[in-house]
């Protein structure tokens, strides 16, 4: 009799334990009271007609919390990112028997599981409003009451009750250390902004956690458009800078660009889930493996209490039991691959991020497919909304997809190369693989031998010594004519063996790539096909318009000169003055515009007199404010495509 199957033995009930699915369904009601407290606490910024009606508007409740900001924040970025990472467990929980609190017919469950996905995202909603929230005090308090509540529950049910039935005596500790790790963090965090806020009350410090418009790294990003200097990823080298081995071949740190928190939590999330994918994938496979081996055993029982000659069982337990030892090995070793592929897709996607956006920032888009130059704004918008998720499920599912490639190729070498080898048949191997490299070799130089004697003998001479090619005129045409038509059945027995090669690199290419949703896996031209690929163009588009360091600039520098000359309200504008000040900023900008757009023009305008430019009289912010115009119009048309839109927008300003 086969042992048994510990995992199939029912699973031990905690006394001591906490059930963490009906702790998440009370965790609704602090969650709710929460987020009431602190939507009282913030006032609403743009009112509605009802507000009129009410004895006082100022009571109204506003908005709390920014749990994923789609235009591209840049506060509390890790923050966010380790409030997403400790929702993972709870998301995780959603599928497991422990949130079912008694047996549903499986239409049910469905319904159970959408509604279940909102019980989650409220009861961690405190989470983010408390981050965001402007009230330093009050926020910071909530949080660190709220969280230090999950925190102690769950070491607790993981202490008392750490086993499962799927990883044994410590599932529970290898599965939800990451979210327990990103709950302690956000402990932290709130106790910092505590105490920052009780400083600053105190008149101790400033304080310095103020979400302005324009940032300082793109303020200095900015400062090098207009010193003339390289781009800034070039600055570096410019200045003879020696990299070290991890920027030259890993990854170069950027002072003038920082991600989102969109980025930074959608990593962070892809992170934690590809840990439990892969301590899940691990935990099957070993399961599955050991099943194998017992159904083997029980073959090799079932042979051996056969008496005949002619067993098929004899002969067929060795090869199972083979398969059996090399697929376990196959599968551990693609595991560790298939998880270092992905991990290193998650990192690729933010410098691919990084690069695409500041190309857009330069006014390139020969990257991007000419349909996609200009998407739709709603396109764009909705983009932003469905990135994270999308990103999320394509690494979930590129991983398996990647880890199944490759366990078929392991396989693959396996029986064809090291088996082979190690029971003494390396010779034929060595012959088999001689035959296909010799073949493969007789192909490729019928493609070389045909380009070198086109080179030599059909293609013109070089027009000047100094070009680096021949040009593209032919020689020697009857010869040339004589050329094509005998290799022509030459190129159809190539042409047979390439449309193979062809298409399986097609479909392994496309199967390897598929979580990269940064580049697209069809033919060029049917992009649109790709709905992943137009997400990221759509998301890329929008984060460009919302946080170009040269636009943001401009609008900060446009604020600045408003408060500057007194903030003058929206009702001064309809005055004679405005409307003649409007009229002059207006051609002086659209002047400076033709003149950038058309340098010739320079020359036939009439200079200004010296004695005037060295005038007492004359401002001395002039000649440095006249510069600065002039830099962000270049800046503006080499890294903003909206140079239009500028000037319709210091006409109104």
């Amino acid at each position: 009799m086969p042992a048994e199957d510990p995992g199939d033995a029912p699973t031990q009930t905690c006394e001591n334990g906490i059930n963490m699915g009906l702790f998440l369904h009370c965790s609704l009601i602090p969650a709710l009271t929460i987020m009431g407290a602190l939507s009282f606490l913030q006032r609403r910024g743009r009112r509605w007609a009802v507000d009129q009606r009410l004895p006082e508007p100022s009571t109204v409740p506003g908005t709390t919390g920014l749990p994923l900001d789609v235009l591209g924040s840049l506060r509390n970025r890790w923050s966010y990112g380790f409030a997403f990472g400790a929702v993972s467990s709870s998301v995780m929980l959603l599928f497991s028997r422990e949130y079912m609190p008694f047996p549903l017919p499986p239409w049910a469950k469905v319904i159970v599981y959408l509604g279940g996905a909102l019980e989650v995202g409220i009861a961690y909603y405190p989470f983010f409003a408390c981050l965001s929230t402007p009230c330093r005090l009050v926020g910071p308090t909530l949080g660190i009451l709220y969280t230090l509540t999950w925190t102690v529950v769950s070491l607790w049910d993981m202490v008392t009750c750490p086993a499962g039935r799927e990883l044994g005596k410590f599932q529970k500790p290898i599965l939800r250390w990451p979210s327990v790790l990103c709950l302690i963090f956000l402990l932290g965090r709130f106790t910092h902004i505590l105490v920052k806020a009780v400083r600053s009350n105190l008149r101790l410090q400033n304080d310095e956690d103020l979400d302005l418009m324009l940032q300082n790294h793109q303020a200095k990003y900015v400062q090098v458009l207009l010193r003339g200097r390289p781009p800034p990823e070039q600055d570096s080298v410019s200045k003879g800078e020696v990299k070290n081995w991890f920027e030259r071949n890993v990854y170069e740190w950027d002072p003038y660009f920082k991600f989102p928190n969109r980025m930074i939590g959608t990593s962070i999330i892809c992170f934690i889930g590809l840990y439990a994918m892969t301590v899940a994938d691990y935990s099957l496979c070993d399961y599955a493996f050991d099943k194998l081996d017992r159904l083997v055993d029980s073959l090799s029982t079932l042979a051996a209490s056969c008496n005949t000659t002619n067993n098929q069982f004899a002969e067929l337990v060795p090869q199972l039991r083979k398969f059996s030892r090399v697929a376990r090995d196959v599968w551990f070793v693609t595991t560790i691959f298939a998880s270092l592929t992905s991990v290193t897709y998650t990192f690729h996607v933010l410098v691919c991020y990084r690069k695409q956006l500041k190309r857009l920032w330069a006014g390139q888009k020969s990257f991007i497919p000419e349909k996609f130059h200009s998407p739709s704004s709603a396109v764009s918008v909705a983009a932003i909304t469905r990135y994270s998720g999308w990103q999320i499920a394509y690494t979930m599912w590129g991983y398996l997809i990647v880890h199944f490639v490759q366990f078929v190729l392991g396989l693959l070498v396996a029986y064809g190369l090291v088996l082979p080898i190690q029971q003494g048949r390396g010779l034929e191997v060595l012959s088999s693989l001689g035959m296909v490299i010799l073949t493969l070799g007789m192909v490729i130089g019928l493609v070389i031998l045909q380009i070198v004697l086109v080179q030599v003998f059909f293609l013109q001479e070089k027009i000047s010594p100094t070009d680096k090619q021949k040009p593209l005129a032919l020689n020697n045409r009857k010869a040339f004519h004589n050329f094509t038509y005998f290799f022509f059945f030459y190129n159809v027995m190539v042409g047979l063996g390439n449309c193979v090669i062809r298409l399986v690199a097609s479909g392994v290419l496309g199967t390897w790539l598929v979580s990269r949703i940064d580049r697209t896996i069809v033919q060029r031209g049917y992009e649109v096909l790709d709905p992943g690929y137009r997400t990221w163009i759509g998301m890329i588009f929008a984060d460009h318009h919302h946080s170009n360091p040269v636009m943001i600039c401009f609008c900060h520098l446009l604020l600045a000169e408003r408060q500057e000359r007194g903030g003058v309200t929206p009702s001064q504008f309809n005055t004679p003055t405005a409307c003649v000040r409007g009229m002059r900023i207006r051609q002086r900008w659209l002047l400076l515009y033709t003149l950038l757009r058309n340098p010739q023009l320079i020359l036939l305008r009439k200079s200004c007199p010296p004695s005037r430019l060295s005038s007492p009289q004359a401002s001395p912010n002039t000649p440095a404010r006249d510069t600065l115009r002039v830099g962000f119009a270049l800046g503006l048309r080499n890294g903003w495509s909206g140079a239009e839109e500028a000037a319709v927008d210091e006409d109104n300003a």
